[in-house]
């Protein structure tokens, strides 16, 4: 008879049950484990937020400045706005890899959101994930970047660095035509280096950056906000 009753047990519901082993011990209260998890997590994506917010901060600083300079008299070269741009570049490659950092940690915060407490509160719907607990641990053990270093720069072309750029253009455009003493684009020059040629450079630079931003994708980052139906729940 037992032996019946344990060919009954489906191995999906067994395998189920030792997932998580150990954690919901007598002594180990599993409401305080979840808790001090989920706090845990919070604490993490709350800190790379942060270092995402402090680059885009610095960048916003660096640009003023930049700005500020090349306008403040009409001898000022105009090439320190395109030392600008490059710059801006750089904040980008090092924000778009923090930005992938930020994606681990916030993907973990909702898997427990969507699997835990949205459940807990709302049974009905049933869950997000059959297989978070397996897919949560696994991450646990071996964690790994699950963005590639295109989609993230990507999406901080589209949160911020598509705006700053197309501001720095506009800046130089002016900056080498109503401010400039010999005519365009001969007044784009830089010493030996042709103006045709170094518009060239910023206009390919420039459709990269945009071919990047809006090209059709799979979207892999854990970003909620990507979502078309905005104040649906309200």
């Amino acid at each position: 008879m037992a032996q019946d009753s344990a060919k009954d047990i489906d191995p999906g519901d067994a395998e189920h049950r030792e997932v998580g082993k150990g954690l919901l011990e007598d002594d180990m209260s599993p409401s305080s484990s979840m808790a001090h998890l989920y706090r845990g997590e919070i604490h993490r994506m709350t800190l790379w937020r942060e270092r995402l917010d402090r680059t885009s901060n610095w960048a916003v600083i660096v640009m003023s400045g930049i700005l500020t300079w090349g306008f403040s008299g009409r001898n000022r070269p105009h090439y320190i706005l395109l030392l600008g741009i490059a710059a801006l570049v750089a904040f980008l490659i090092m924000e778009g890899q923090r930005y992938r950092g930020y994606d681990l940690w916030r993907g973990r915060v909702r898997t427990l959101q969507k699997n835990v407490f949205a459940y807990g509160l709302d049974p009905s719907t049933g869950l997000e994930n059959p297989t978070w607990r397996k897919t949560l641990s696994q991450d646990y053990r071996t964690p790994v970047i699950k963005i590639s270093r295109e989609e993230a720069i990507a999406h901080r072309l589209r949160r911020i660095y598509l705006l700053l750029f197309l501001i720095m253009l506009s800046a130089w455009a002016i900056r080498v035509t109503a401010f400039a003493s010999t005519p365009w684009p001969a007044s784009a020059a830089i010493g030996a280096v042709p103006g045709l040629l170094v518009i060239g450079i910023l206009v390919a630079l420039y459709l990269l950056a945009v071919f990047v931003a809006v090209r059709p994708r799979t979207w892999r980052a854990e970003d909620e906000l990507h979502a078309r139906d905005i104040g649906k729940h309200r």
